[in-house]
C-alpha cells in the first residue's frame, strides 16, 4: 500500500534494547477534504531513508500495516496496529530521490490505425 502527503514532523532515530533495535517516525499530513494526520514507523535499516527529507516536503510512503495482540495482567486483550514505512519518494517537481523512470505524458503517444488484423498477428504459431 501506499500513502501520500507532506512531511508534518520527522522524529530522529530511536534505539531501544541492548540489541540496538532502531526506529524512526515520521508524520504525514494527506492531502483531501479533511486531511489525517498518519504516524509512519521506518525501523532498522529503514530509518536511514529519511535521512534526505524534510518536514513541508511532499512524498508517497510504501507502507505494510502490521497488528498484534496483547494480554495484559489482567487478562484483557487488546489489539494494536502500525504502518510501516519500506519506501519514500520525493514527489515534489524537480527533485526525485526515487530510482523509478519517468513516464511520458500520454499525448506523446499516438494510437495504431494503420495496421489491418492479418499483418498484425505477432502469434508464433
Amino acid at each position: 500500500m501506499e500513502i501520500e502527503g507532506k512531511i508534518k514532523k520527522i522524529d530522529e532515530t530511536k534505539t531501544y534494547g541492548s540489541n540496538g533495535f532502531r526506529k524512526r517516525e515520521v508524520v504525514i499530513t494527506t492531502e483531501e477534504q479533511y486531511p489525517q494526520h498518519i504516524l509512519v514507523e521506518f525501523i532498522q535499516d529503514k530509518c536511514d531513508l529519511l535521512n534526505s527529507y524534510q518536514e513541508g516536503q511532499p512524498v508517497k510512503i510504501g507502507i505494510n500495516i502490521r497488528g498484534r495482540e496483547w494480554v495484559s495482567p489482567q487478562g484483557e486483550t487488546k489489539y494494536f496496529n502500525s504502518l510501516n514505512g519500506w519506501r519514500i519518494e520525493n514527489l515534489q517537481a524537480g527533485g526525485s530521490t526515487s530510482n523509478a523512470a519517468p513516464i511520458p505524458p500520454a499525448d506523446q503517444f499516438e494510437p495504431a490505425t494503420n495496421f489491418k488484423d492479418e499483418e498484425h498477428d505477432d502469434l508464433p504459431f
